[in-house]
């Protein structure tokens, strides 16, 4: 027996089958592969490229009945040039197996392949104010779009004339490339894919099939929409390539700002500032909302930053059973531009304050014991 060529890995190993495995099963573990490492998907990454070759010729090998069974008796050597006669270009299988292969990859068989295609989506930011997203609107967009032109009905030949079938192709839209081995299909130069050639080309199109146009379109806004949500307007986007379906239009959500609330999903925030009187002996105060003002109460003794909720007064999102809550962030206003008697007031109820330092101002007081501690280290 010829002793085998230690330079490559088994053919089995390289597929991940077992020696006895099935046609099928080496197809499927073949197709794995060569998706998972094709040049194509991996441009930056040389290795895939080798593992792609020997995954390729593994399935060659073992495809094939007649190869199979001189690789079981012979190994590597059975193929080296002259040897057997198997050392020649093969073709037939693989090349099958390669269109069905990246057919699947590209979204369908590369073979017969059809040349009408789907329009592209779109995408338009619209941009909303807060009061709109609470309560849903309706508006009307204008969209530029691609449209099928009418005058040649889509087809992009000059009324009258047809397009012709690609010479080049055949009008199957695909070109088969064969070097040794490897067999490819690729778009055709001539016609780009299409399949058809347009030698008297429609006027108002240019021979594209399609025309630019802006077009009015009427959008009904949700109640409780937020930032980032998307509307699909279905059929709205561009107009398919030969008589395919339109694509759809994406209508994104943005919010403008808004000068007193600051929405987190369902919850409003506000910052509210309250008097230093109504912080320390509390008080009512009226706070908005997206329905008007109401009353908030304020206990006595109200420090600064204390927030307080007002339950059921935010926003009810477009998947929630409920509303939200509007967060109130108090905040303790100094007061400024003092008169001569406030000042006088304040300088004895400071003086006032002192005398009970700890009763009066704990955290102040509680802070300074930390400080002292601090240096005292």
């Amino acid at each position: 027996m010829v002793s085998e060529n230690m330079s490559k890995r088994d053919y089995y190993e390289v597929l991940g089958v077992n020696r006895d495995a099935s046609d099928e099963d080496i197809k499927k573990s073949y197709r794995k592969l060569a998706m998972k490492h094709h040049p194509d998907r991996n441009p930056d990454d040389p290795k895939a490229e080798e593992l792609f070759k020997e995954a390729k010729e593994a399935y060659e090998t073992l495809s094939d009945p007649q190869k199979r069974a001189a690789y079981d008796q012979y190994g590597h050597a059975g193929f080296d040039a002259g040897a057997s006669g198997f050392g020649g270009g093969f073709s037939g299988g693989f090349a099958d197996a390669f269109g069905d292969i990246f057919g699947d990859i590209l979204g369908g068989g590369m073979r017969g392949r059809s040349n009408v295609y789907r329009g592209a989506d779109l995408q338009y930011n619209l941009e909303i104010s807060l009061e709109e997203a609470a309560r849903g609107t309706e508006t009307k967009l204008r969209i530029p779009t691609q449209e099928s032109c009418e005058t040649c009905k889509g087809s992009g030949a000059k009324p009258g004339t047809q397009p012709a079938t690609c010479q080049t192709c055949g009008g199957h839209g695909q070109v088969r490339m064969q070097q040794g081995f490897f067999s490819i299909q690729q778009t055709c130069p001539k016609c780009h894919g299409s399949g058809k050639v347009i030698t008297s080309p429609c006027t108002d199109c240019n021979g594209s099939g399609r025309v630019k146009r802006h077009k009015t379109l009427s959008v009904k806004i949700p109640v409780g929409v937020d930032e980032g949500d998307r509307i699909r307007l279905s059929g709205e986007g561009e107009a398919g390539v030969n008589g395919g379906p339109s694509g759809d239009l994406y209508v994104v959500i943005r919010l403008k700002p808004h000068p007193i609330f600051h929405r987190e999903h369902n919850d409003l925030h506000c910052e509210m500032p309250i008097s230093f009187g109504t912080a320390a002996l509390g008080g009512e105060i009226e706070v908005p909302t997206l329905d008007g003002y109401v009353k908030l109460k304020i206990p006595a003794e109200t420090q600064s930053g204390k927030v307080m909720r007002l339950r059921g007064k935010g926003i009810k999102g477009v998947r929630s059973s409920g509303h939200g809550d509007i967060l109130c962030h108090l905040v303790v206003e100094t007061p400024l531009n003092l008169t001569d008697r406030q000042k006088e007031l304040l300088t004895e109820f400071d003086a006032i304050s002192q005398q009970d330092k700890p009763r009066h101002s704990p955290k102040s007081e509680s802070w300074m014991d930390k400080v002292k501690s601090f240096f005292a280290q």
